[in-house]
C-alpha cells in the first residue's frame, strides 16, 4: 500500500508542523517560520541547521517485508545516516555520503509482526514522498510531549550516526513525543523563546553552554530562563550542565566556573532539575569524535547515563 502524506504524517514523529512541496514531497519543520527568519537575518550556519531533520523518526508497527518511499536530499550538514531499526535492533544503514540528490530506499524487513522505526538524518535535510509497505500499518504509542533544546551535540553532530545521537538513545528508553530544537554552534539566546502556536510540552529538557562558557555575562542566561518561564510556567525544567571539554584543557577551570554560575540560575527555580553534564560522559578522547563531540560510543553512555539521572530524580 502506498500511503498519502497525509497517512505519512500519522507515523513521522518529532515535527512541529509538515509542508508538501510543489513536486509531492513532505517537508517537516522543528521551528515556527518567525523562529526560522530569526535565524536567517543573521546566520546562514543557524538557518541551514535549524532546517536539518534532526534525527526525526519514521516509526509503526506491521507485518510488511518490504518498506521503500522517494527521497529528496536538498541539504547536507555532514555525512549523517538515514537508518532502519526493528525491534529496537538497527537493522540497515544507507550513509548520506552515498546517496543521490534524489531517488528511492527500499528496505527488507523480516517476517512477523514488528516495530519499525526509520531516523531521518540530524544535519542534512531529507524529504520524503511515497512511502510504501506490503501489509497494513499502525502507528506507535507515544509518551510525555518534550521539548529538546540544545547545540550541536543535541541536534546530534558527533557520532554520524542518526539512530546514535545521545536524544536517540534515550528517546527509545524513554519514548518521548519528541520536538529536538537543538541546532550546530547555539547558545543560549533569548531572542528565539517564542511561543509555537498551540504547541505545549509536558516537560523540557536544555542542553547549552558549551559554546559560550568563556562569557564574563550570564545576562543572557538569566534573561533565557526568565522567558521560558514566561512562555511555559512551571513545566518541569531538565537543564543538563555543559559535557567535559577535552579540547580546551586550559580553560577547563573557566567551563567549571560556568557550570557552577548557571547552575546557580536554575536554583532559583522550583520546576527546575539539574543534571551534571561532567558526569555523564568519561572524561577520555576515545569516547569523543574531537575532544567535544561524543562519538557513537560516547553518546552512547550519555544517553544512557541521561536516562539514569532522569529517573532517579523523579523528572
Amino acid at each position: 500500500m502506498k500511503l498519502t502524506n497525509e497517512q505519512l504524517k500519522t507515523i513521522y514523529y518529532g515535527a512541529l508542523f509538515f509542508r508538501e512541496t510543489e513536486d509531492g514531497y513532505l517537508k517537516s519543520f522543528q521551528y515556527t517560520d518567525e523562529q526560522m527568519a530569526y535565524f536567517e537575518s543573521f546566520s546562514e550556519f543557524y538557518f541551514e541547521r535549524s532546517d536539518a531533520n534532526s534525527a526525526k523518526t519514521i516509526e509503526f508497527t506491521t507485518t510488511a517485508t518490504e518498506v521503500s518511499f522517494d527521497y529528496k536530499l536538498v541539504w547536507m550538514g555532514s555525512p549523517d545516516s538515514i537508518e532502519l531499526l526493528v525491534n529496537g535492533v538497527v537493522y540497515d544503514i544507507r550513509y548520506v555520503k552515498d546517496l543521490d540528490k534524489e531517488g528511492t530506499l527500499s528496505f527488507k524487513l523480516p517476517e512477523g509482526e514488528k516495530s519499525v522505526l526509520i531516523y531521518l538524518p540530524a544535519d542534512a535535510t531529507v524529504l520524503v514522498r511515497n512511502f510504501e509497505m506490503n501489509a497494513d500499518f499502525a502507528p506507535v504509542k507515544k509518551g510525555e510531549k518534550v521539548l529538546w533544546m540544545g547545540d550541536s551535540i543535541t541536534q546530534g553532530f558527533g557520532p554520524l550516526r542518526s539512530a546514535h545521537t545521545y536524544v536517540s538513545v534515550a528517546n527509545r528508553l524513554l519514548n518521548y513525543d519528541i520536538l529536538n530544537q537543538g541546532i550546530g554552534g547555539y547558545v543560549y539566546d533569548p531572542k528565539i523563546l517564542q511561543k509555537m502556536g498551540d504547541y505545549m510540552p509536558d516537560k523540557i529538557i536544555i542542553a547549552m553552554g558549551t559554546n559560550q562558557f568563556g562569557t564574563e555575562s550570564m545576562k543572557d542566561i538569566e534573561d533565557y530562563y526568565e522567558k521560558l518561564m514566561e512562555i511555559y510556567g512551571n513545566t518541569p525544567v531538565l537543564c543538563v550542565l555543559p559535557l567535559w571539554r577535552g579540547d580546551v584543557p586550559d580553560g577547563e577551570p573557566t567551563l567549571i566556573k560556568f557550570c557552577k554560575n548557571l547552575k546557580a540560575i536554575c536554583e532559583k527555580y522550583e520546576n527546575i532539575t539539574i543534571v551534571d553534564g561532567f558526569q555523564l560522559v568519561p572524561h577520555l578522547p576515545e569516547y569523543f569524535l574531537d575532544n567535544l563531540h561524543p562519538n557513537c560510543l560516547g553518546m552512547e553512555m550519555y544517553g544512557r547515563n541521561l536516562v539514569e539521572e532522569i529517573r532517579k530524580a523523579g523528572f
